[in-house]
């Protein structure tokens, strides 16, 4: 009894006594005041139409409409409550929960669309089904970083798989006028990249962040010349592959607003169903993902028992870059139809930041992932209804909502322990 006592270290107690932070809470109260005050009190004039189901739903929701000022007056009382209730818990020691920040979230941004299409119409279901669309290639960029990160290599190089899986899934679908072609193939150019990074992370020992870097700028390089010395001179028969077909799922299509939005797509968007809740099994419910974990977190303890720590990191390393290569085809042939020159546009650098957002948990950046699909079609909408607001403001828009999330709700986040570090066997 006595040496299970002396095993309790102080430590243990300062964890149990630590404080919860007000940090939420305070952000929580700057948002409530922000749509009850600005956009409510003082807000725009007009009304507002909130269209809730799209044209082509076969069951459709009447239309709502209402003033701006009073759609934000009404979600600016309902978010003080819900800080009141936040307050509450916090008072009693108690973390805000998730689903109570994301119902939050979801009042705001009501009282924000209000108040941007006063004196127009609100179309729900077009943004959110574009919002999901636009979240494809940060969300399958974020789970190459996921798989990487969880064994350990710090994958900066999600850009250049992107955009390499976006050429090569233009380019292949073109010469052979079949986009599944095109979809194995840039695939397995992003697997080729990973292989890379895992080869020389792994194997080498070099730096993970510089390998990521030069393998950046030399896609972003190689893509930039063959751009512009033959897909320009010659668009017609090297990058004009079109897009995917859209399926639509019976009866699940069918379902009032959330029908057409989830279940009326593309492959690249049903696969994304499949591979999140799958990856996310295997992480946390599979004895390979068990080996996985431990490789990223005590690497010399995995050694011990058996489990080859090279060989499962460059198999996971690789493995991620060809979920990257799929997410970059899913911008050419499952969005736009064609390859621009850095068409990424950075979206590598936002997957990555995702994976932190999400706390290396494959749904939890997903859903950090959907925010930014949504804050981007947000800034393009916002710019055709509500001209007088300056465009640089709504450019910015994904970028504070990264800012806000991360520093009010997020916080501070623990990496897996041997993240970025080469692991030497004795």
């Amino acid at each position: 009894m006595t040496a299970v006592k002396t095993e309790v270290t102080p430590g243990m107690f300062s964890l149990a006594e630590e404080k919860v932070s007000w940090r939420s809470t305070i952000v929580m109260a700057g948002f409530s005041l922000l749509i009850l005050v600005v956009f409510g009190v003082f807000g725009r004039a007009g009304d507002v139409t909130f269209k809730i189901s799209a044209d082509s739903a076969r069951f459709a929701i009447p239309a709502f409409v209402a003033t701006s000022s009073g759609v934000n007056i009404a979600a600016g009382l309902v978010l003080v409550a819900m800080t009141a209730v936040a307050a509450w818990w916090v008072s009693r020691n108690k973390h805000v929960p998730l689903w109570w920040i994301v119902l939050f979230g979801a009042v705001a941004l009501v009282g924000l669309l209000g108040w941007l299409g006063a004196g127009g119409t609100v179309p729900l279901a077009f943004l959110l089904g574009n919002a999901i669309v636009l979240a494809i290639p940060i969300i399958f960029g974020g789970l190459s970083g996921v798989m990487s990160e969880r064994v350990g290599v710090v994958n900066i190089s999600i850009e250049a798989q992107l955009l390499a899986g976006a050429f090569v899934g233009a380019v292949v679908g073109t010469l052979t006028g079949n986009l599944y072609v095109a979809l194995a193939a840039a695939m397995i150019a992003g697997m080729l990249l990973g292989m890379v990074l895992a080869v020389f992370s792994v194997e080498y020992l070099a730096d993970q962040i510089i390998v990521g870097v030069v393998l950046n700028v030399l896609v972003i390089g190689i893509t930039n010349f063959l751009y512009s010395q033959w897909l320009v001179t010659d668009s017609d028969s090297t990058n004009f592959p079109g897009t995917l077909e859209i399926f639509r799922l019976p009866l699940l299509s069918d379902i009032p607003v959330l029908g057409p939005v989830l279940f009326e797509n593309r492959i690249t968007v049903f696969a994304a169903f499949i591979a999140v809740p799958l990856l996310w099994w295997v992480l946390f419910r599979s004895r390979l993902g068990l080996r996985a974990r431990s490789v990223g977190e005590y690497p010399l303890a995995a050694d011990t028992v058996g489990i080859n720590v090279g060989r499962t990191r460059f198999w996971w390393v690789s493995l991620g870059g060809l979920l990257a290569g799929f997410g970059g085809a899913a911008l050419t042939i499952g969005n736009v139809g064609a390859f621009g020159k850095e068409m990424t546009a950075g979206q590598g650098f936002i997957a990555l930041a995702v994976v932190i957002l999400g706390r290396w948990h494959p749904i939890y950046m997903s859903a950090a992932a959907l925010l930014f699909g949504f804050s981007i079609i947000l800034r393009v909408w916002a710019n055709q209804v509500s001209p007088g607001i300056p465009t640089d403001f709504i450019l910015m828009v994904p970028y504070l909502v990264t800012l806000i999330a991360v520093v009010g709700f997020v916080g501070k986040v623990r990496p897996p322990a041997a993240d970025g570090k080469p692991y030497v066997k004795e």
